[in-house]
């Protein structure tokens, strides 16, 4: 028997009746589990913090939930959960040694809790006002596409020879109990930095912003990160991954009783490269965002828009030690 997908972009069919990952109809509309799990929130005490969402209405992380079916959990996502638990407690050693597919399934499940009670908000604001729910089509493919994925935790999904992500790692000299999160639901960009390390992962580019970012990973790949480089590094890759203009595409392949998804090539028909041009500006309006906990200002850091201030890199192109950059942790 052929595997069945589930596809909600197709019906749009975000209801808490139904399982987010298997659409499988649900006891009761409170079963459900939290989007940020219930270990991360209590280790960092997150429960009643804000949480901005997109409407710039203001939740709390604990009440971010999204329904899914008490089996799916136990079966698929509560050991899924241990492992990266048990990984982030152990640091960065620790996450390092860990499949970069559990990683990427596991940002990608709370990315996509995320966009669920976003796209719930959305639906409901729309239907309120009397209007029709819109939402372009290259989202959706995104979304579907992150979903799709998200399916090979329980059911027999392989991915052909591609990673379809970009995923960055490095030790970070963090405060002992210092959480910081951020995403970008629109590009499927994540990060996080706790611990003694910080992770950013594009979750749909098949590897582009990794290769996009190579010259500057060949300097800094594993050094320590002071706060202030790892949250630089990270600007780049929000900026880069704003600045990708595909949408991967992949063949769904039924074999037996496996479904195999291949990447398609990145260009395409089209001779455009795969990045808009990079802006010295709006990339330090990004830093100024990213640097907020120290206060930077834009003019401050673009004062040479060509080459827009840094603490990564000197001004000799070499990566600036850790240990001698002198701003407050």
């Amino acid at each position: 028997m052929s595997v069945q997908l589930y596809k909600p972009f197709e019906s749009f069919n975000f209801s808490n009746k139904q399982c987010f990952l298997s659409g499988e109809t649900l006891s009761s509309s409170e079963e459900k589990i939290a989007v940020f799990p219930a270990w991360l929130m209590s280790r960092y005490n997150l429960q009643q913090q804000p949480f901005k969402l997109l409407d710039e209405s203001m939740a709390t992380y604990g009440d971010l939930k999204i329904p899914c079916s008490a089996a799916i959990n136990e079966q698929y996502l509560e050991p899924l959960e241990q492992r990266i638990a048990d990984a982030f407690e152990g640091g960065y050693d620790a996450v390092k040694v860990l499949d970069e597919m559990q990683l990427f399934l596991w940002a990608g499940k709370l990315l996509y809790g995320i966009i669920f009670n976003e796209l719930q908000i959305a639906i409901r604001q729309s239907h309120a006002q009397g209007e029709e729910f819109n939402i372009s089509q290259s989202i959706i493919h995104k979304f579907s596409n992150l979903h799709l994925m998200l399916q090979s935790l329980n059911k027999p999904i392989i991915f052909e020879e591609f990673k379809p992500f970009s995923l960055f790692l490095f030790k970070v000299n963090n405060h002992e109990n210092e959480f910081a999160y951020r995403d970008e639901i629109n590009t499927l960009t994540f990060a996080i930095r706790v611990r003694d390390f910080g992770l950013v992962i594009c979750l749909q580019d098949n590897g582009a912003n990794r290769n996009y970012h190579k010259n500057i990973l060949s300097k800094i790949e594993g050094q320590t990160l002071h706060p202030i480089q790892f949250e630089e590094f990270s600007g780049r890759v929000f900026y880069s991954a704003y600045l990708f203009n595909r949408l991967p595409e992949y063949d769904i392949l039924p074999v037996g009783d496996e479904v195999y998804l291949e990447a398609m090539g990145l260009k395409g028909m089209s001779a455009k490269p795969l990045f808009d041009d990079w802006l010295g500006k709006t990339y330090g309006q990004v830093l100024e965002t990213f640097w907020k906990p120290w206060g930077f200002l834009l003019l401050e850091i673009i004062k040479n828009p060509e080459h827009p201030m840094s603490f990564l890199l000197d001004k000799e192109e070499n990566f600036i030690p850790a240990d001698t950059i002198n701003q407050p942790i």
